[in-house]
């Protein structure tokens, strides 16, 4: 194959440094920012928090002292910063510079000062034992040998945050011989599970729901008529029961309607993740919202959650070495310079990306707040008009991702409640008159049927969708299950109580 030279234009598009940063930074909500700040601090010793300025929702991230340096500052070929961006102003100087070494103890000259929206609490933090410390200690009291605790312990470690059993007792055998040269078996696996099984809480180290379910009935004390017949359903009726098929349990245990409602509160009392009873408090999270708005006389206000965002600046030391190495000529404060010019740069452009942030969601969300203007004045969701993200994008004259990811994970805070973001963009949908509706009107509407509805005799997709229909809504029943889908409701079946 002959070479040969030609010419051809490409087009091509490449997204610079600042402008990935400024995309990452964006899609983060309030805490998660926090902790980008706090990482970057760390990692960025020319980045710093500036002490001398309170932070305000109007001054947050502000970049205003004359000695700092922004991403657009330039340096000349030796790396210095131009003189006319070198100059420091009176709040640079430094108080030690004119104070001898025994007055300098900060105590003598330092106070603490908080500003007014920075929040300071005090944690008591009890560590208590854990939960498999707990088994640990309850196989510790047991009368076995070393080889039964090794086994026993191991199945422990083998516990998944349900506390069940998950891995298959053949590979836990292979494990045995393989880490601890314990030659075993499946029975003898299953005999210590037996003895893991045995400890508290109820339940745990069973390998699936129904042995969990079971375990739990067993070691009830009483056995009533009720005890017995959950075991039997548990044991021998478990699909039946897991999929509400309540007819058939009636005909098989040749029981009543009052009896199956006993057996039925019997197993719903019971727990189907003993290993996370010691630990479902702490799954849950405060909510934290980005957006704050206040209605005043009829009017919402909208402000940003600056929550403890510390205002930052370029160090100022940072900036003297940059001008000290520039002058020397010597290999080594080269390489330094550059170094540290790396590091500056890197300092401001994250400084103009987090301002760039909030100025993107300050605009974003005030679009939002004008085009649902009638909610948020009044609190009524039959007043939320439909939205989707190319409504609030073509206003902003923003890219749709981008407003995309300003609304992705974001909560906002109101008079009527704190709400995810993205819950106010939804579909628009025509009824009978020719009137566009939101589909969480739609969504509304349809909770508040199944919530009144007979719960021994739900409303099947199909009625609920001719329930929609007469109130004029014009929706197909796989809309109608699209949308029970996404509120979280089950079928009709699954929602059936006897």
């Amino acid at each position: 194959m002959a070479l040969k030279h030609s010419q051809y234009l490409k087009l091509s598009q490449k997204l610079l440094p600042q402008q990935i940063l400024l995309m990452k930074l964006l899609q983060l909500p309030t805490l998660a920012l926090e902790e980008r700040i706090k990482e970057e601090l760390e990692l960025n010793p020319a980045l710093e928090e500036d002490e001398d300025t309170l932070t305000t929702d109007e001054e947050l991230f502000s970049n205003e002292d004359e000695g700092e340096i922004t991403a657009d500052e330039e340096f000349d070929d030796n790396g210095e910063i131009k003189e006319e961006e070198m100059k420091t102003s009176a709040s640079d100087v430094e108080m030690e510079d004119y104070m001898d070494a025994e007055e300098l103890d900060s105590y003598k000259y330092e106070v603490v000062n908080k500003g007014p929206d920075e929040e300071t609490r005090d944690f008591v933090v009890v560590e208590g034992v854990g939960f498999q410390e707990q088994l640990e200690q309850q196989l510790g009291l047991k009368d076995i040998n070393d080889r039964e605790y090794t086994i026993g312990n191991y199945l422990i470690g083998c516990l998944d945050e349900d506390g069940y059993v998950r891995r298959e007792l053949d590979l836990i055998v292979d494990d045995l011989a393989f880490n601890y040269n314990i030659t075993t078996d499946i029975k003898e696996i299953e005999e210590a599970l037996k003895i893991i099984q045995s400890f508290d809480p109820p339940g745990v180290g069973a390998r699936n729901l129904q042995e969990c379910l079971l375990i739990q009935l067993e070691r009830k004390t009483e056995k009533t008529k009720e005890v017995v017949l959950a075991m039997d359903v548990i044991k021998n009726h478990m699909e039946e029961f897991s999929k509400k098929h309540y007819d058939k349990i009636l005909k098989r245990l040749e029981i009543d309607n009052e009896e199956l409602k006993d057996i039925i509160n019997e197993i719903t009392h019971l727990n189907p993740r003993p290993g996370n009873s010691e630990t479902k408090e702490s799954n849950f999270s405060a909510v934290v919202p980005d957006f704050i708005i206040t209605v005043t006389d009829g009017i919402p206000e909208l402000s940003i959650n600056g929550r403890n965002m510390p205002d930052l600046k370029i160090s100022k030391d940072y900036k003297e070495m940059l001008k000290e190495y520039a002058k020397s000529k010597e290999k080594s404060s080269k390489e330094a310079s550059g170094f540290i010019k790396s590091k500056i740069e890197s300092a401001g452009w994250f400084i103009e990306a987090l301002q760039q942030r909030y100025a993107t969601m300050s605009l974003c969300m005030k679009c939002i707040l004008e085009y649902q203007h009638d909610y948020f004045s009044t609190g009524d969701e039959s007043k939320l008009k439909p939205m989707i993200l190319k409504d609030i994008a073509s206003r902003v004259s923003l890219d749709l991702s981008t407003v995309s990811r300003m609304a992705n994970s974001k909560y906002v805070q109101t008079p009527y409640g704190t709400f995810l973001l993205k819950t106010f963009f939804s579909e628009s949908m025509s009824t009978d008159s020719g009137e566009e509706v939101s589909s969480r009107e739609i969504k509304d509407i349809l909770k508040d049927y199944v919530d009144k509805e007979d719960k021994k005799h739900p409303l099947t997709d199909d009625e609920l969708c001719a329930k929609l229909n007469e109130k004029g809504y014009n929706i197909a029943r796989r809309t109608v299950a699209k949308y029970r889908e996404q509120l979280d409701i089950p079928v009709g079946r699954m929602r059936r109580e006897v």
